[in-house]
């Protein structure tokens, strides 16, 4: 079920977060509903919401919530959480947020090709693939999915921890 109107004053409170809305659900569960809000962003260290401006957001998407209508009177119960890492990569900016990690690329044409991102703009992704970069439009690019990687090292420039 879209909830259009939801979804625009829910993004006007995260951008005063520095947030953005990434996707909005909500869903019956019993005399209850469960919204589910998934949101995005920068971060102070550019690779992500840390977990204040996450606190902060659920703050304020919860006084927005109660100062609405647009969910009636049924109580509900609200979740937020960031895009995580199993999410395929649809905008520009997931790419740039995603810097340094592993990425596995299926493109237009039914091949594909695992690297790790090195570089990204508004029209595509540099991919360094065995040493290669790869420059590919995002035009070609059917779905991109970060590997998760359990021992991967960390650059200072892209340390996840925030130190």
């Amino acid at each position: 079920m879209k909830h259009t109107g939801l979804e625009e004053e829910l993004a006007a409170v995260l951008a005063g977060h520095q947030l953005e809305l990434d996707d909005l659900e909500v869903q019956a569960a019993g005399k209850r509903r469960v919204v589910r809000v998934t949101v995005d962003g920068d971060g102070p260290s550019g690779t992500g919401p840390d977990l204040d401006q996450i606190a902060d957001a659920t703050r304020a998407i919860s006084q927005a919530l109660d100062d609405t209508d647009a969910l009636g009177d049924a109580p509900y119960t609200l979740e937020v959480s960031t895009r995580g890492v199993s999410r395929p990569l649809t905008k520009p900016a997931h790419y740039r947020r995603n810097l340094t990690r592993l990425v596995t690329l299926t493109l237009a044409d039914g091949t594909s090709l695992t690297g790790r991102i090195s570089a990204a703009d508004e029209r595509s992704v540099t991919v360094d693939v065995d040493g290669e970069e790869r420059t590919i439009g995002f035009d070609q690019i059917s779905k991109a999915v970060i590997q998760v990687e359990m021992n991967r090292r960390l650059t200072d420039d892209h340390d996840e921890a925030g130190e």
